[in-house]
């Protein structure tokens, strides 16, 4: 008990999920694209996408940063604010030590947390960012990630000019940045609970198998999210980050063995058409931050659904531990949004 009488504990539901009895709410959103998303099936849902990649600039790296800087100015006017009043900005990205995230918001002059969760930075980054609103210690937070194909696969692969073949189960990185504005009150939709996820090893040592290595960490996050809250919260829609079609199918098989049987869907097949030749579907950072603020907040506020558990994923490796012949050590970060408090 702290010296004014309140039990600091009362938030825990279980070992990994919080209740937000204060609800923070979604003020506003905006994602912007490169050419492949655009032409995607959600591309008419982006609020901008650019037939150029480079965004005019010299290095794919700089291209990404003009992203972000470009989602985050669009969140905030989306939300009616201005960017004096965002308290904090929690962020990252897929590049070593999030230079994409440092050179993309230091002309905004805002507090900033830089993060690092892989392709699972918009639910991590929207779990710090809700949590900081509902203790009270900001009035509005800004979540924001990204990625770019090009700067990813030079960092983690091989370089495009290498021209090297891809296997059928790699994942196509996406281009592009998200961000999500969070406030202290408002219409919705909000964020009611944070399931934080637990890093999961399955052994898998492909760099071309994201799927596979991340399937395992969003299976012990969705199941501690039931049995933390005791089946007794209400989910019409479960949203896997980026495990495309491989991890999907696995992780729902996953939950099949604890029989749970749950329909689960996944912003990396969402996200571009088969016909785009993606072959396992989506990745990065920037993927399930496109999803959600194109196509899943609208749904909420069209009431298609009521609440979401969006389930963002993340392949915890860099290209020193490949190098290394090292496992891919995955985590799974859970937030769950609905339109009712």
């Amino acid at each position: 008990m702290c010296e004014r009488g309140f039990n600091m504990t009362t938030k825990r539901l279980g070992a990994q999920t919080v209740l937000l009895p204060n609800t923070p709410n979604i003020a506003g959103a905006a994602c912007v694209g490169g050419k492949k998303e655009g032409e995607g099936p959600l591309g008419k849902k982006l609020h901008v996408y650019y037939n150029d990649t480079t965004l005019g600039e010299k290095t794919w790296e700089k291209s990404e940063s003009l992203m972000q800087k470009e989602a985050v100015r669009r969140a905030v006017e989306n939300a009616g604010l201005t960017m004096d009043n965002i308290n904090y900005i929690f962020a990252g990205d897929l590049l070593n030590q999030c230079i994409g995230t440092t050179f993309g918001i230091i002309d905004h002059a805002r507090p900033f947390f830089g993060l690092y969760g892989a392709c699972s930075t918009m639910s991590e980054s929207l779990s710090l960012a809700a949590m900081a609103i509902d203790g009270g210690f900001a009035d509005y937070a800004a979540a924001l990630t990204s990625s770019h194909f090009c700067s990813a696969e030079r960092q983690y692969r091989l370089p495009l000019e290498y021209g090297g073949q891809r296997t059928p189960t790699a994942q196509w990185t996406v281009t592009g940045s998200g961000s999500v504005i969070l406030s202290g009150d408002g219409e919705g939709p909000y964020i009611t609970h944070v399931t934080t996820g637990i890093i999961v090893d399955a052994g898998i040592k492909d760099a071309n198998n994201m799927g596979a290595a991340m399937a395992p960490a969003a299976y012990e996050t969705i199941k501690a999210f039931f049995t933390d809250t005791q089946n007794s919260v209400n989910v019409d829609l479960i949203v896997t980050g980026d495990l495309g079609r491989i991890g999907r199918a696995l992780v729902e098989e996953l939950l099949r063995r604890d029989s749970m049987y749950l329909n689960v869907v996944d912003c990396g097949e969402m996200i571009f058409d088969t016909k785009q030749d993606t072959h396992a579907g989506g990745s990065g950072c920037a993927c399930s931050a496109l999803v959600l603020c194109s196509h899943l907040l609208p749904l909420l506020r069209e009431g298609a659904h009521n609440s979401i558990l969006f389930c963002g994923t993340g392949a915890l490796l860099s290209p020193v531990s490949t190098a290394q012949g090292m496992s891919i050590p995955s985590i799974c970060h859970a937030v769950r949004i609905s339109n009712e408090r």
